[in-house]
């Protein structure tokens, strides 16, 4: 069996509301709600499917080195091979050396935030290698030059009129076409590439160490196609993708759907476990699996951080979170990402910073992951190492001081402490104005006055 595909029912095109991003960020928040109560009730008890998902995962990462293993093994006894990245530059060589050896000059891609990770598109433009997005979110932001805004949902900051005028610019669409017409166009526009392109590259959502197999769901069937079709199929997968078996998608592929997109199941569903046979039709010659590690492994040395790794990329945490869903973007696309992303490199350590703490994402997360708890974590242990500037150190020192002794916080006396406070605060573009206040007794001072308090 080299692939097998289960579909479900296409969805219906509903649009985002909303002329401005933002707006348009809340509608996608509010529809996930909608979404999320509907796909949910297949489940008769949702809170021990996501126990019960938690606990695959967590078991998955703690073992990940055996499961690679049991990967490798099995998928190579099919015919694929498998490739061990360390880092961006091992994975970037990797694809080109195997675009090479093929001969491919053109290359169809379906989504996969692996490849942005990378730097897959600019770094094959640079070697004479053309690439097409194949999915509709990544051709559009691709066809305006920008990344995309949501790991789900990439073109999410741009409305269908600005979408209808980007590609009038571009192919010659009618600038007032409307969102059916849009996804026809860019469907008819790819036909020919898909069964012209030399190689095609795809993302996955799951690996299965047993039978050692890739797993792609998707809405469009653009990765099927970039599967299928050309006689080189590259996978770009992320090792901590892995799942012990194939029992266990009867969870997860309906959690993942739920999650991801609000669907009982996602219309294309499709597990690959090899190349082409010699007594099947379709399907490439050739399969590469390329497994990236990129910092990973720093994540997982973590004894916390790493339950961030058991994250199934569904985007549920970024659609609530009052701070990525509104300033997302293609490098830190999401709350998870705060986590991981600081502990692979330093120049993201500022990520750790950039939550509210409010917990929507811990509600909403799929594998039941603290992202929060997680976040503070990372910020301890940056502040443990001794990396935060000595400006943040002392005052936070000087802070603590004032918090533990009342006597520190009282000695400025109201009109310097409102100074003080005020001069804090007007750095900060966006914030309200503090509150004006004519009072000359302190609340500290008045309640000691009214409970006869020395």
């Amino acid at each position: 069996m080299r692939d097998l595909v289960l579909e479900a029912p296409k969805p219906k095109i509903t649009g985002i509301q909303g002329d401005t991003w933002s707006e348009r960020a809340v509608s996608a928040a509010r529809m996930q709600q909608l979404h999320l109560e509907s796909g949910t009730r297949q489940f008769s008890n949702l809170e021990l499917a996501r126990e019960r998902a938690a606990f695959i995962r967590w078991k998955t990462i703690e073992n990940l080195d055996k499961y690679l293993i049991e990967f490798e093994s099995n998928i190579i006894k099919s015919g694929a091979k498998v490739i061990w990245a360390q880092d961006i530059t091992d994975a970037l060589e990797a694809v080109l050396e195997i675009l090479k050896k093929a001969g491919a000059r053109s290359v169809i891609k379906s989504k996969t935030n692996t490849a942005t990770e990378i730097g897959l598109n600019a770094y094959l433009e640079t070697q004479q290698i053309s690439v097409v997005e194949s999915d509709t979110g990544d051709f559009i932001v691709d066809a305006s030059g920008e990344g995309g805004s949501h790991m789900v949902l990439p073109a999410l900051h741009k409305s269908s009129r600005e979408i209808a005028g980007l590609l009038h610019e571009k192919h010659q669409l009618p600038a007032d076409a409307e969102i059916s017409g849009i996804v026809n166009f860019i469907r008819d526009h790819l036909r020919d590439t898909f069964r012209t392109a030399d190689a095609g590259i795809t993302g996955c959502n799951f690996l299965l160490a047993d039978p050692g197999a890739v797993v792609i769901l998707e809405n469009e069937g653009n990765a099927q196609l970039s599967a299928s079709l050309p006689k080189t199929h590259i996978v770009l997968a992320g090792i901590e993708k892995m799942l012990p078996s194939l029992g266990d998608l009867d969870l997860f592929l309906p959690l993942l759907s739920t999650y991801g997109t609000g669907q009982a199941l996602s219309t294309y569903n499709s597990i690959i476990t090899g190349p082409r046979q010699t007594d099947e039709q379709d399907g490439p010659e050739e399969l590469y699996v390329i497994l990236i590690d990129n910092g990973r492994s720093d994540v997982l040395a973590h004894d916390q951080q790493r339950q961030a790794m058991t994250c199934i990329k569904c985007g549920a945490c970024q659609t609530v979170c009052p701070v990525y869903r509104s300033a997302g973007a293609s490098e830190f696309p999401s709350p998870i990402a705060a986590i991981t992303l600081p502990l692979q490199g330093s120049e993201h350590q500022h990520l750790s910073h950039s939550s509210t703490l409010c917990g929507a994402c811990k509600d909403v997360c799929p594998v039941k992951i603290d992202i929060p708890r997680l976040l503070l974590e990372n910020r301890k242990y940056f502040v443990d190492k001794g990396q935060v500037a000595r400006s943040e150190r002392w005052f936070y020192f000087a802070w603590k001081k004032a918090m533990l002794k009342r006597e520190i916080m009282s000695w400025t006396g109201i009109s310097p402490r409102k100074h003080i406070l005020e001069s804090l605060f007007k750095s900060q573009h966006g914030l309200r104005k503090m509150p004006s206040s004519t009072k000359e007794k302190s609340f500290n001072d008045w309640y000691r006055e009214k409970m006869n308090y020395k």
